[in-house]
């Protein structure tokens, strides 16, 4: 092997990842940009073998002792490799930070080894100043000042207790990257505010409530589209605006995009139509005029 192939292979960012259900099942299209992002920038994500259910939202509601349990075996198999563990959806990210907390609460009391891996959402990966600057290097085609605003929901960040976020409240990682690919981050003051989360099968007035109240603030701050990092939201807020919009006319509708759909999309040199088939609100009209 050549001795540049050996440096190359050598300084790759590898990390183990755990996909969870919804990246494998309605959430495809944030599995398939996340993989074609470590593509393009180069990082190599391993799957985790074998790996469970981490029991969103089902099982922290039934029972603590299982929620720990679900989501402890895929952490004791992510250990095994020896690698950071990066995890796209909130919902996931939140139960294995738990089980984190739980089982390292357990080895102090009984004398026994914390858990040896750092387990990292991916706008954790996002914020890191290296990772911004491979990023903002590779842009192929920038946003050209499309107005969004970055939404992060209940469970990336808070509480700061579970998550180890720095930036509970007000965190930034989504805004550095939309101005990274050359767009216009708009301040609201609603990015962690709820979207009803999984309310949304049996008090779906509580999540149109809450749905119709993001929405409008978003387009009062001047947003074209919401960038966000959670199945569960995307979903909310992308179904939620379409019946909304069959109940008054007069609903603001705007797309919902995943912050690695944007980054391929900038990043990419292929500019495929199907970019954006899997989307309840076709982003085509705003995306097509920037080449996207």
């Amino acid at each position: 092997m050549a001795p540049e192939e050996t440096k190359d292979k050598e300084t790759q960012e590898e990390y183990t990842y755990y996909p969870g259900c919804s990246l494998h099942g309605t959430a495809h299209e944030y599995e398939d940009s996340v993989q074609e992002v470590a593509r393009l920038l180069d990082i190599r994500l391993t799957e985790i073998p074998d790996w469970n259910c981490c029991g969103a939202s089902s099982a922290h509601m039934t029972d603590h002792r299982l929620a720990v349990d679900l989501a402890a075996r895929n952490l004791r198999i992510a250990e095994r490799s020896g690698k950071d563990l990066l995890i796209p959806c909130a919902a996931c990210f939140h139960r294995l930070k738990a089980a984190e907390k739980a089982l390292d609460a357990e080895a102090g009391q009984k004398g026994g080894d914390a858990t040896k891996i750092g387990v990292l959402h991916l706008s954790d990966w996002l914020r890191r100043p290296e990772s911004l600057k491979k990023i903002r290097d590779a842009v192929k085609t920038p946003l050209n000042g499309m107005r969004l605003v970055s939404y992060y929901g209940c469970l990336i960040t808070r509480p700061p207790s579970i998550t180890d976020s720095d930036e509970p409240e007000d965190p930034k990682s989504m805004d550095l990257l939309i101005r990274l690919l050359g767009g216009d981050a708009k301040r609201w003051s609603y990015k962690t505010e709820c979207c009803g989360g999984s309310l949304t099968l049996g008090r779906s007035d509580i999540t149109n409530t809450l749905v119709s109240r993001l929405v409008k603030e978003a387009v009062r701050a001047g947003a074209q589209g919401i960038l966000t990092m959670c199945p569960m939201c995307q979903a909310n807020l992308e179904s939620n605006q379409l019946e909304l919009k069959q109940q008054d006319s007069g609903h603001p509708v705007l797309p919902i995009f995943f912050a690695t759909e944007l980054i391929a999309a900038c990043i990419s040199e292929s500019k495929s139509a199907n970019r954006w088939k899997a989307h309840l609100v076709d982003p085509k009209g705003l995306m097509s005029p920037l080449g996207l």
